[in-house]
């Protein structure tokens, strides 16, 4: 019998340790303005159960380099995936660095990025000890249907399935692919760029400036 499997979901991963040392330099003023605004008045509590989010990266020329990698990538990605983007510009819409809280309690429940078409991770600080990133089947249909499972291995039954960093891993997934991350243990520190584009018809995009 002839054997298919569609509708599947892509999720490219790939290791690029190049950007590694020059982007925590890079954010390391952000997470500490970022940790500056999260200051928590409660003595007992100091850093714990948050998620230091910066604001946008993409004004700053440090990080150049990497957003037209990861535009490049991106545009690859979404070719890869059988749509024409000979008909569409993409934008990053966002680009951000985040860092768990030192004590722990740093996570993210499950959500998507409304209105975008690529979203990504690269990471910065991570180890077995950290969070990491979870996806969930986006098939509705699929995840209201499950069986049990005769494996704890990934398979197409599986109902969700999570991606284990190490500092350099870039990783690009849909903008549909609902994503969170795991509770962190505060044993290590956690940072992560996360960034999200959007594939505009190039008839609208002269009114959205420069393309990637």
């Amino acid at each position: 019998m002839e054997k298919h499997e569609f509708f599947s979901t892509p999720i490219w991963k790939e290791e690029k340790p190049e950007f590694l040392k020059p982007l925590i330099k890079a954010t390391d003023p952000y997470i500490k303005e970022a940790r500056k605004r999260n200051k928590v008045p409660i003595k007992q509590l100091k850093d714990f159960g948050f998620a230091h989010h910066s604001t946008t990266l993409m004004n700053d020329e440090s990080f150049k380099e990497f957003h037209e990698y990861v535009g490049k990538q991106s545009l690859n990605f979404l070719n890869f995936s059988g749509f024409d983007m000979n008909e569409y510009t993409l934008f990053f819409s966002e680009s951000w660095v985040q860092e768990f809280a030192k004590r722990g309690g740093g996570h993210h429940s499950a959500h998507i990025h409304w209105n975008t078409h690529v979203n990504g991770f690269y990471f910065l600080k991570c180890n077995e000890k950290t969070s990491y990133p979870v996806f969930h089947d986006p098939r509705t249909g699929a995840r209201s249907t499950k069986l049990k499972r005769k494996t704890e291995e990934a398979c197409s039954g599986s109902e969700t399935i999570h991606v284990g960093p190490v500092p350099g891993t870039l990783v690009l997934f849909p903008g549909y692919l609902e994503h969170e991350f795991t509770v962190d243990h505060g044993k290590s520190s956690f940072r992560f760029i996360h960034f999200t584009l959007q594939a505009i018809p190039k008839q609208m995009s002269r009114h959205h400036g420069k393309d990637n």
